[in-house]
């Protein structure tokens, strides 16, 4: 256990570079979630559904710092910033991105509905009928 939490948490764990494919890989998922975050603004804009839209306000933001936290954790990698470059610090990101995840999940599921369209009767007697005193 003890070898374990220092892999984690050694400060410059080194042998990373631009070529590696593992690097590359991670590049590429962070990058594809800032223009997710764009794409998700550009799709909320356009929403009609007010519920859904109040919702996922958060979605495009949220994408947004994940992603660039992602890239300066890659590049601090690649550049042996020490502090920065601990394993620990992907650990904690995919920890909270799983925890906001499941979150917006619960959150939507459990407040998510559509208005349906209220049929309205046009009823001559109703103005005669007696009503609810106020």
């Amino acid at each position: 256990m003890k070898a374990f939490l220092i892999y984690l948490v050694w400060p410059n764990p080194g042998n990373a570079s631009y070529g590696s494919p593992k690097i590359q890989i991670l590049l590429v998922a962070c990058a594809l979630l800032i223009l997710l975050s764009f794409t998700m603004s550009f799709w909320r804009r356009n929403m009609r559904n007010p519920v859904t839209k109040r919702l996922s306000r958060t979605w495009p933001s949220a994408a947004f710092w994940f992603g660039l936290i992602g890239l300066v954790l890659v590049v601090s990698r690649v550049e042996s910033i020490g502090f920065l470059a601990m394993r620990l610090w992907w650990v904690i990101l995919a920890a909270v991105g799983a925890l906001y995840l499941f979150l917006q999940y619960r959150i939507f599921r459990a407040r998510h509905y559509q208005q349906m369209p209220r049929e309205f009767t046009d009823d001559p007697r109703e103005k005669y009928l007696p009503r609810k005193k106020k």
